[in-house]
C-alpha cells in the first residue's frame, strides 16, 4: 500500500494539514475494494483528485476512466449521455449510441456534482448501484455493467434530501464511505505552500521570474477566508505573476486582489437570521396594509356618519371631496363630463335590516345610530387588542419583550400599551 507522502506527489498534492491527510488514507485505503464513494466538500477544494487516486490504486486502474460533470449536461440529455440511446428514440437520435455506462464498463466513473442529477436520472442510477443493469433511452434489452462508481458534491446532501431533491436511497448508496475535503480557510499553514507553487509554475509558464510575497501579504494571505477555495488562489497567483511588474508582493499590492479582504475571518452562519429577517419584513409589511386598511375604514365612516347627519349630500361631497377622491379613486372624467355633473354618484349604504336592528327612519334616529355603530366598532378593537396584549403577557409569563416579538411591536409601545390600558 502506497503512502499518503507518495500520492501528494505522484498526484501533485500539496499540505499537511492533518484533514487532508486523513482523506488521502480513507482514499487509500478503500482503493483495493470496489466500494461506492462519495467525497464531499466545498467548490474549488479539489475534489477531483480523489477520485483519479482511487482509479489508479484499484484493480480496474489499467481499464477506463470517465469524469461527467452532472450539472453541466442539459436535463433532456442527461440519460442518454450515461445510459445511451437506440436509434429514433428521440428527435436528433439518427443512429444509436453508447453511453458512459457501457464504455466505461470494467472501469471507472467519476460523477461530478451529483446533486445536480434529475430525480428520473437518479432513478436508473440506483438500479445500476444495486444490481448493475440499465436500460438505454428508447430500448426495452437490459444490460449490464460492471462499473465502479465515485460520486462528489458540494451542496447539503441531507438538506436536499429533506427538499426532495435527492433520493434517500441513492444517498446511502453512494455514501458507503464518505471522505470530506476541508475547505482551504481550515487549512491556514498551507495557503502559502500553495500559493508558493502557483506562483513557480506561472514563472515557467510566462518565461518571468517568480512572485514572492512579503510578511505582511503571507499574513494578509492566511487570514482571508477565500470563500473560491484553491481555485481562487491559483487564479489570483496568475493574475500576480502576470500583472505586477515588481515581483516583491506586498500586503497592499495583494489586497488589491483580493475581493471583500477587510471581511470578517469568521464562519458566517446566515440561515436562520435570515430566515427571521424575511418574516419580519413580511410582518412589518403586513401590518402597514392593515393599518391603511383601517384607516380607510374609519375615513368611510366618517363619512357614512357626515351622509346620516345631513341631507345635503351635495355640500357634504364638497366639504370632503379629497376624503371621497381617496376612497373611491381620481376619477377625473367624473367631475368633467358634463357641466352638470358636478356631483359624484356615491354609492349607497348596505344596511341589513333584521327584526334585532331596525332602519332608523328620522335623521335624528340615523345620527344616533351611526353614532353607536362608530363607538361599538371602537370599543370592540380596543377590548381585542387588550386581550391579545394579556394572553401573549400569560404566554411568555410576563416577559415583556418576549411578548413584543410575539405581537410584532417594540417593547416601547408594549410598555405605553399596558401603562395606557393599566393591565
Amino acid at each position: 500500500m502506497e503512502s499518503v507522502q507518495s500520492i501528494k506527489q505522484r498526484f501533485e498534492l500539496i499540505g499537511n494539514d492533518v484533514k487532508l491527510n486523513r482523506a488521502l488514507e480513507k482514499a487509500i485505503q478503500v482503493a483495493p475494494t470496489d466500494i461506492s464513494v462519495l467525497v464531499t466538500g466545498e467548490s474549488g477544494v479539489g475534489k477531483e483528485a480523489i477520485p483519479k487516486i482511487i482509479h489508479s490504486l484499484s484493480h480496474r486502474k489499467h481499464a477506463k476512466y470517465i469524469a461527467v460533470n452532472c450539472g453541466a449536461i442539459p436535463e433532456g440529455t442527461i440519460d442518454s449521455e450515461l445510459f445511451g440511446h437506440e436509434k429514433g428514440a428521440f428527435t436528433g437520435a439518427t443512429q444509436t449510441r453508447s453511453g458512459y455506462f457501457e464504455v466505461a464498463d470494467g472501469g471507472t466513473i467519476f460523477l461530478d456534482e451529483v446533486g445536480e442529477l434529475p430525480l428520473t436520472t437518479q432513478v436508473r442510477l440506483l438500479r445500476v448501484l444495486e444490481n448493475g443493469e440499465f436500460l438505454k433511452v428508447g430500448s426495452s434489452q437490459v444490460q449490464k455493467t460492471d462499473v465502479r462508481i465515485v460520486a462528489a458534491t458540494n451542496i447539503n446532501m441531507f438538506e436536499a434530501i429533506k427538499k426532495e431533491k435527492f433520493r434517500e436511497d441513492l444517498y446511502y448508496r453512494l455514501s458507503t464511505v464518505e471522505i470530506h475535503l476541508p475547505p482551504l480557510r481550515e487549512r491556514r499553514d498551507d495557503i502559502h505552500l500553495l500559493f508558493r507553487k502557483f506562483a513557480s509554475d506561472f514563472g515557467q509558464k510566462y518565461k518571468m521570474p517568480t512572485i514572492r510575497l512579503e510578511e505582511g501579504a503571507i499574513q494578509l494571505l492566511q487570514k482571508y477566508r477565500w470563500p473560491g477555495n484553491i481555485r481562487q488562489l491559483r487564479n489570483i497567483a496568475e493574475q500576480i505573476s502576470v500583472l505586477e511588474e515588481d515581483r516583491s508582493i506586498s500586503a497592499v499590492t495583494l489586497n488589491g486582489y483580493l475581493p471583500q479582504a477587510g471581511d470578517s475571518n469568521l464562519p458566517a452562519v446566515v440561515n436562520q437570521s435570515k430566515k427571521e429577517s424575511d418574516f419580519s419584513n413580511e410582518r412589518e409589511i403586513l401590518y402597514k396594509v392593515l393599518f391603511d386598511m383601517k384607516g380607510d375604514l374609519n375615513d368611510l365612516k366618517k363619512l357614512t356618519l357626515e351622509l346620516l347627519k345631513h341631507d345635503d349630500s351635495e355640500k357634504v361631497q364638497e366639504e370632503n371631496e379629497t376624503l371621497i377622491r381617496k376612497i373611491y379613486g381620481n376619477k377625473e372624467n367624473a367631475s368633467t363630463e358634463s357641466s352638470e355633473a358636478k356631483v359624484l354618484h356615491l354609492p349607497q349604504p348596505i344596511v341589513e335590516t333584521t327584526e334585532a336592528t331596525p332602519i332608523p327612519q328620522t335623521q335624528e334616529d340615523r345620527y344616533h345610530f351611526a353614532e353607536e355603530i362608530q363607538e361599538e366598532e371602537t370599543l370592540s378593537l380596543q377590548e381585542k387588542e387588550i386581550e391579545l396584549i394579556k394572553k401573549a403577557l400569560e404566554r411568555n409569563r410576563g416577559k415583556r419583550k418576549a411578548a413584543a416579538g410575539e405581537l410584532g411591536i417594540s417593547e416601547r409601545t408594549l410598555y405605553r400599551k399596558i401603562k395606557q390600558y393599566d393591565l
